[in-house]
């Protein structure tokens, strides 16, 4: 039978039963009850008498110590029962029949350390059994049926896995007096079926599962298939732990023991271990995700059933993406977020095959500090900035230049060029380091030897080096944390509170960043070379945060916006003999005639000719600026004189992020992406009118819809400066613009825009 529905619960103390329509999932119902989180979900189908539909019976565990019992008739959807447990928490909930009968059980494991076994009487659950056993929190329960018995899985934060039989019992256990006799002890109890006759049942402890040595997070049954018109279920058995493994368990074919089958997982990085674990609906392949989302899949080989090789998995951050940049040649996204990484997405272009999927092929940092902020400084070089004080710049090294080719279809010629001779084969975090460490090709053939040595400190915290290897397909999670590093080649310190924003020039010689500041002496930008990676200028005007900076694409301009409502407008200055060194000069700002924005300034950035400005604001405001007066016009120290050039836009929205198409629509109209507090983007074409403003030179284009949008605030936006230069393009790609976006609710999206300014994911 086709599985047509999904229930899903959240943070938002709610639970959403999901519709398969058209194949698609949509907003089915919403279960409003629990006063706290939905942490645990499961639910049954349940014959309907009266008509051929299926109802559900839907039981929740929320972090308010109740478990809430739900009933799905048709259309409607009701709460039956709540299920008190005072000041203990429930961690997991599992529904199923009693064996050989339509009387729903439901199984509860907490932190009491104890299952709870509750049977519906009379339309309510009712407490029958507590199970015994497990020593700390039970973190997982599920039920199986089997050859007319009813198996419960459970598992605990003290390492073991528990096997329950539940089996029909005609008589009581007698008392035989035969002492030599080992018998399991059985837990009896009785019930009213649905014809009111009683039943016994008897619950036995079948097996202990020892084998991982952390938490055991998660337990799965093989889903059950049909075959020959009838449900079977595999006995197999999988569980997640802390241990960073997950094991498949089988009974022995002779003895009926219980035995580990087959151990996969990952090896080293800075994880917590696994959190849960499933099975495919064939067995074939194991999908679980660590404690930080990481998505692990493996399948099993057809050669030999107990060799499971990892497979390609989709990944992603697991917190908000605070920056998105595309590489100078427009091969690759990379982006910053508050999970305390960067990472480099990239299209995996298959051999003799036209389908083309973005997928992660690098993890250049993995930090300590939340990251903030990011700028290309190079084909293969970016800055970054976070939580700390220190700028960071990394340098890609030759291993990932060479995958990077493999997996995008690039030449090496083309992305390098023959200059990587001179470049490391990799990076490492050496052992109590903070920072990454370059990898050269002699460093990797030193191989231990089979001789004694004296163990000293040294010996006890090695070198995990990292192992460099061929890749023609995006890498693992385990390839990602260990082997995809790149080095740190200089740290940049200059400012006094923590890094907010930087950004580079079109030339890739000169760096702007800003830091958190409440007070005037430290909103100060500081500009530093690309080429010696020294301080060139410190910049004062603002009195508090500089959000964002954009050089103009010409880089004769820098322009700044703040908190404090203001942008500024910086000149570069022509270079001298005795002052060769880049320079800026102040040479525009907000004053009290000309404030357009009454709020925060978040976002702005340069049209692709560099004749005009656009900034964007808390206050739901666009407007675009230019200048009204020359160079050579304005000859005295005062500042320049710049105007609005444009009617103000009211966006309905607070504005958080602004980017400038760098190509113009066919009848000469800038294109605007301007993404909002609430996760929209907007495109709208902008004509300069002259001296005349007027709302008709903003022209609405396209807006995402609610499957495109993103469900918190837009961070940045960043448009694809080269225009059919990846080696994913066709020739057909000329016609599309690509527009990366990446926001608070952990997504980072890439659009197709055509000419005609019509969105496709």
């Amino acid at each position: 039978m086709a599985e047509t529905e999904l229930i899903s619960g959240g943070s938002d103390k709610c639970l959403i039963l999901w519709e398969t329509r058209s194949g698609e999932l949509v907003n089915f119902v919403r279960l409003e009850g629990h006063t706290e989180a939905v942490c645990a979900i499961d639910a049954v189908s349940l014959a309907n008498e009266a008509s051929a539909e299926l109802n559900l019976l839907i039981a929740s565990a929320g972090s308010d110590s109740t478990v809430r019992i739900w009933s799905r008739h048709g259309t409607e959807v009701k709460c039956l029962q709540a299920l008190q447990f005072g000041n203990g928490f429930v961690m997991d909930v599992s529904l199923s029949f009693l064996p050989g009968s339509t009387v729903p059980i439901l199984a509860c494991g907490g932190d009491d350390c104890r299952i709870h076994l509750y049977v519906q009487q009379e339309g309510q659950f009712q407490n029958q059994l507590l199970l015994r056993g497990h020593e700390d929190w039970i973190r997982g329960v599920e039920w199986a049926a089997c050859d007319g018995d009813l198996f419960l899985a459970s598992c605990a934060q003290d390492c073991l896995i528990r096997i329950w039989k539940i089996h029909a019992s005609s008589l009581p256990l007698l008392e035989t007096g035969d002492e030599d006799v080992i018998r399991l002890k059985e837990n009896i109890f009785t019930v009213k079926d649905n014809k009111g006759s009683d039943t016994s049942f008897a619950v036995t402890l079948d097996s202990v599962l020892a084998g991982h040595e952390n938490w055991v997070c998660a337990v799965h049954w093989q889903p059950s298939f049909f075959r020959d018109g009838r449900r079977e279920q595999p006995m197999r058995l999988l569980s997640a732990s802390v241990d960073k493994t997950i094991i498949l368990w089988a009974p022995d074919e002779e003895s009926g023991v219980w035995l580990e089958q087959v151990r996969v997982g990952e090896v080293g990085g800075n994880t917590l271990g696994f959190f849960d674990c499933c099975f495919s609906p064939d067995g074939m392949m194991i999908l679980a995700h660590a404690f930080h989302g990481a998505l692990h899949l493996w399948k099993q080989t057809s050669a030999n059933k107990r060799e499971w090789t990892p497979e390609v998995v989709i990944s992603g951050h697991f917190n908000s993406v605070q920056d998105v940049n595309w590489d100078p040649e427009g091969e690759f996204i990379i982006t910053v977020g508050s999970d305390q990484t960067t990472r480099i997405f990239a299209p995996w272009k298959r051999e003799n095959q036209a389908e083309v999927t973005w997928h992660e092929v690098a993890r250049p940092q993995v930090h300590g500090y939340d990251m903030q902020c990011l700028a290309m400084t190079g084909p293969f070089q970016f800055v970054s900035g976070a939580e700390e004080k220190v700028l960071r710049v990394f340098t890609a090294p030759r291993n990932f230049v060479e995958n990077f080719s493999s997996i995008s279809g690039v030449s090496l010629e083309k992305l390098y060029s023959g200059r990587m001779n001179n470049l490391p084969e990799g990076a490492t975090v050496p052992a109590l380091g903070l920072s990454n460490k370059a990898v050269f090709q002699e460093d990797t053939a030193i191989q231990t030897t089979g001789e004694d040595e004296k163990i000293n400190s040294s010996s006890q915290y090695h070198e995990n080096y990292f192992q460099p290897c061929s890749l023609t397909e995006p890498p693992t999670e385990d390839h990602l944390l260990q082997n995809t590093l790149w080095p740190e080649t200089q740290k940049l310190y200059g400012h006094g509170y923590e890094v907010f924003c930087v950004a580079c020039n079109s030339a890739k010689t000169v760096i702007a960043s800003a830091c958190k500041a409440s007070k005037k002496e430290h909103a100060a930008i500081i500009l530093w070379s690309a080429m010696t990676w020294k301080q060139l200028q410190s910049l004062p005007f603002h009195n508090l945060t500089v959000t964002q900076m954009a050089f103009s694409p010409d880089d004769k301009f820098l322009l700044a916006v703040s908190r404090d409502r203001k942008w500024s407008l910086w000149k570069c200055k022509d270079s001298s003999p005795s002052e060769p060194e880049t320079a800026f000069g102040l040479f525009a700002y907000t004053d009290q005639n000309m404030a357009a924005h009454s709020r925060i300034i978040w976002s702005c950035d340069w049209t692709p000719d560099s004749k005009y400005f656009i900034t964007g604001s808390r206050d739901k405001k666009v407007v675009i600026w230019g200048k009204c007066c020359s160079a050579e016009e304005n000859k005295g120290d005062a500042p320049a004189a710049v105007r609005l050039c444009s009617s103000v836009l009211e966006v309905g929205d607070s504005v958080t992020a602004v980017s400038a198409s760098p190509v113009l629509t066919l009848d000469g109209s800038y294109v605007i992406a301007v993404g909002t507090e609430g996760g929209a983007i907007h495109l709208y074409k902008w004509k300069p009118n002259g001296e005349r403003l007027t709302c008709s030179d903003w022209t609405k284009c396209a807006e995402t819809d609610s499957s495109q949008s993103h469900t918190l605030v837009v961070k940045r936006l960043s448009w694809r400066k080269h225009v059919g230069r990846a080696g994913h393009d066709t020739p057909e790609s000329n016609k599309w613009l690509q527009l990366a976006s990446c926001g608070a609710d952990h997504a980072v999206k890439i659009f197709n825009i055509n000419r005609h300014t019509v969105f496709e994911q």
